[in-house]
């Protein structure tokens, strides 16, 4: 990997972190995800997500799932705004609540076609479309041995938001993925919490661990990112002055994992992956325990919500 694209990852990881790391600034979303979401839809969108089901649960599976919620993964715009392919497909279904301003028409969907993403598909003309449910296939192969669906997230990537080529081992995860996934009962969601996102932490690291065991530096270096962003979004619920000690502990477990992804070695960086997950262990449980105070538990964001200026 080269050094452009190793600033990438570590910028983009820690872009939120740093950003809500001051005082809640009036012009700045209470949630970073408001500024993509639905107004009307905001409590809802931000407390609850859809049931994911899996044909299959294996590393492969969620190393996809971790790599389907990571910014950096598409580069460009999105990075920088923090959208991964999560965004728009809450858990691999749609998003009945996405609405990007200029790119979106009614919540839901998404001009593709929009040059402030790509300078490949841009058409100079508004036209937003549904954004499609992953679960149930439509015109694009999901038959193993084909590689329509290999190609179709490959173009996604590369031509619809400009990021960077993904290698054979990336390409096959988010694929693995988006084939494992089956549809939930219509309209079935569950409680968004802290707990589901420290567990993403856990499995994203882990994954990273394999993949540098078989010397997929790019691939790790791609989970610690998703891990890293992870740890931003619960940044940013721990709000207040009552939190200001779970919010240091989250940018101290960033920071400490920015370094990891630089280090080159991979018995070194088996090593301090392991000294960080040591670390990490007393944070981790520090966070869940004060979920309760925190925007996650809908009672609070509740009332934030009534407080913040529309």
């Amino acid at each position: 990997m080269d050094r452009r694209s190793i600033r990438l990852l570590t910028y983009s990881a820690t872009f939120g972190l740093f950003c809500a790391a001051g005082v809640h600034a009036a012009d700045r979303p209470l949630i970073a995800a408001m500024a993509w979401l639905d107004p009307d839809q905001h409590l809802v969108a931000l407390t609850t997500q859809p049931q994911r089901l899996a044909a299959v649960e294996d590393q492969q599976m969620l190393t996809g799932e971790a790599l389907f919620h990571t910014p950096t993964l598409l580069g460009g715009q999105a990075a920088k705004a923090g959208l991964s392919c999560a965004s728009c497909h809450e858990n691999g279904r749609d998003n009945p609540a996405f609405q990007f301003p200029n790119l979106s028409g009614k919540p839901g969907t998404a001009d593709v076609t929009s040059s402030f993403f790509s300078s490949h598909r841009g058409n100079a003309v508004f036209d937003p479309v549904k954004i499609p449910d992953l679960t149930v296939p439509e015109k694009v192969s999901r038959a193993t041995d084909s590689r329509e669906l290999e190609k179709f997230i490959r173009d996604l990537i590369v031509e619809e938001f400009n990021g960077q080529e993904p290698t054979p081992s990336v390409l096959a995860a988010l694929s693995y993925y988006v084939r494992s996934l089956t549809a939930a009962p219509a309209n079935t969601r569950i409680a968004l919490t802290v707990e589901s996102q420290l567990v993403a932490v856990d499995q994203a690291v882990l994954a990273a661990k394999e993949a540098r065991q078989k010397d997929d530096s790019k691939l790790a270096r791609l989970l610690l990112a998703s891990a890293r962003h992870r740890l931003g979004l619960i940044h940013e619920r721990y709000e207040g002055k009552a939190l200001a000690k779970e919010r240091n502990a989250l940018v101290s477990a960033s920071q400490q994992l920015g370094k990891v992804q630089k280090i080159e070695d991979n018995a070194n960086f088996t090593q301090a992956l392991i000294r960080w997950k040591d670390s990490y262990r007393k944070t981790r449980k520090r966070i869940s325990d004060r979920q309760h105070l925190s925007l996650y538990n809908p009672d609070v964001l509740k009332a934030a919500l009534n407080q913040t200026p529309s």
